[in-house]
């Protein structure tokens, strides 16, 4: 076969297009969002969100309305439960995270087995990108562009946030408030990247984008460039690959995010394993003073 009809050849189907476009769009705005859930340690959080709008997508799905519309309400119940029970009782943030989601996310796993549906339901889990509709497509590209709408416009703040709520707190921004918006971006986004993987596999997109930015570069505002673009473009090899294969693309999706971080944990320039092992050995032989040690840490 051609090479080029390996590229082209899937862009003749509609269902691929949408596909393409709903799975460029979700891998973009999770990206930008998972520079800050890994910074502050968020990862948790992520998988929480993601879980426990499970219940409301279905229960949407019964009234007749948007999906999105079920999962933002569960989306943001699940992070008003998750703090009322870490600030009403002696229950840690951890543990009120773990029973929040494993309970709404188990709820919706018993909705689903009881609702009548001519629909394959499980494609709420699993997720079904290569089935979505116009209308679908329209919505995952409007919610995204609220997020990053958000996100770009408040990113200073956010970034102070991240780094130091204390000096935040102390210039007159709301630490509290700042955290809230960043837990409603992150319901909305788990929204969008639910067409894609379904809700088993999103926290996968909120966080590996993220961490494997982290570990090409030290400054924050690369890391909001290059998470997005190697989401993209490993979710668009894996779309690919789920078309010549015949495999899930969801998890092809992850799966190829999931390489590249391997690949940068092992061989990246300066924080891969290898490169620390190799920057360990030629500070033993250069000796404790030396210029390459001391350049090495003032770069740290």
């Amino acid at each position: 076969m051609n090479p080029l009809d390996l590229l082209t050849e899937p862009l003749s189907y509609g269902f691929m297009i949408r596909a393409l476009v709903t799975t460029a769009v979700a891998a973009a705005v999770c990206a930008l969002l998972s520079c800050w859930l890994v910074l502050i340690g968020w990862s948790l959080m992520g998988d929480a969100v993601s879980h426990a709008v499970l219940p409301g997508v279905v229960l949407a799905y019964v009234l007749g309305l948007p999906f999105a519309i079920g999962a933002v309400v569960f989306g943001f119940l699940a992070v008003g439960l998750i703090g009322a029970i870490r600030d009403t009782s002696r229950v840690k943030e951890d543990a009120a995270i773990g029973i929040v989601f494993t309970t709404l996310f188990a709820l919706g796993l018993v909705l689903i087995s009881v609702t009548p549906s001519q629909t394959d339901l499980n494609h709420i889990v699993f997720g079904n990108v290569l089935g979505v509709s116009v209308v679908d497509v329209v919505q995952v590209v409007g919610l995204g562009a609220v997020v990053v709408a958000v996100l770009l416009h408040k990113r200073r703040d956010l970034v102070l946030y991240a780094f130091d709520p204390g000096h935040a707190h102390a210039i007159g921004l709301s630490p509290r408030r700042l955290g809230a918006l960043l837990l409603g971006l992150l319901a909305l986004t788990a929204v969008v990247a639910l067409q894609v993987v379904g809700v088993i596999l999103v926290v996968a997109m909120l966080i590996l984008p993220g961490a494997t930015a982290h570990l090409l570069t030290d400054r924050f505002s690369r890391m909001l460039v290059v998470a997005p673009i190697l989401s993209v473009v490993c979710a668009t090899v894996g779309l690919y690959l789920s078309y010549w294969i015949d495999a899930a693309p969801g998890g092809l999706v992850v799966v190829s995010q999931g390489a590249v971080f391997s690949a940068v944990y092992l061989f990246g320039p300066r924080h891969g394993l290898l490169g620390r092992l190799r920057n360990a050995r030629t500070d033993r032989a250069a000796g404790p003073g030396s210029d390459i040690t001391d350049a090495r840490r003032a770069r740290r």
